[in-house]
């Protein structure tokens, strides 16, 4: 078992480094038959979650004879979901929560607020559409329509990506592509999912495995520290 757990993030514990590590280490085992990512994630980088969906696939062609498989248990959402289709299977709860197949930016329009207390913005860039994301001034048309064609393109290479992973499965509806979320229930009737099944269950009657045993990577604090330390920093840069 490999757990994915959490907001998947470069500084997080659901990091993809980590993730593929644990793969990694429990497909060389020589005692593994197969393996169980078990998520419960409600998403998180677009980019974190594509490498450890790419990953998957590579592992999953170098190592043919122990399958891959997913199990969901309360949540599998957006980047959740992202790496769960490169998996060879995906099991679910019935109550369990998947899909959100879709990209967001958020943010605020603080500019009404400033002008009302009667404050003034001073920001200096080089570079005319350097700021244009900055909270406190207007955002132009222009710079809008930007914005969405970044997130269309993200959204489209999520798409195809849960296509190629569960090509032949889905069911033709193209809401399953408009960020809406469903139960285990109604994903394994559109396609989105396979079938109901637990760690354990699965562990027993897919892989006849009486021995459970989890290889996910787990940091010391001062490890996990000096991820987010190095994660902040690289973000102040820019």
């Amino acid at each position: 078992v490999i757990d994915l757990d959490g907001v998947i993030a470069a500084g997080s514990t659901a990091n993809a480094d980590d993730v593929i590590s644990g793969l990694e280490h429990a497909l060389e085992s020589k005692n593994s038959v197969g393996v169980i990512l078990r998520i419960n994630s409600p998403g998180g980088s677009p980019v974190q979650s594509a490498i450890i969906n790419q990953e998957i696939r590579r592992l999953r062609a170098n190592h043919p004879e122990k399958p891959i498989v997913a199990v969901v248990e309360d949540l599998c959402a957006s980047g959740g979901y992202y790496a769960a289709v490169a998996t060879q299977t995906i099991y679910v709860s019935q109550a369990s929560i998947v899909g959100s197949i879709g990209v967001r930016l958020d943010g605020f329009d603080l500019s009404k607020a400033m002008e009302s207390l009667g404050i003034q913005r001073r920001l200096l860039t080089a570079g005319e559409n350097k700021g244009f994301l900055d909270p406190f001034q207007p955002m132009q048309a222009d710079q809008k329509q930007h914005a969405l064609n970044l997130l269309a393109n993200i959204h489209q290479q999520f798409i195809d990506a849960v296509k190629q992973g569960r090509s032949g499965k889905l069911a033709e509806d193209e809401s399953l592509f408009s960020g809406l979320i469903w139960t285990g229930e109604q994903g394994i009737q559109l396609g989105l999912v396979d079938s109901l099944g637990t760690v354990n269950s699965v562990a027993r009657d897919v892989f006849q495995a009486e021995k459970v045993v989890n290889y996910s990577v787990r940091e010391g604090l001062g490890e996990r520290l000096a991820r987010r330390l190095g994660t902040s920093i690289s973000e102040s840069l820019f």
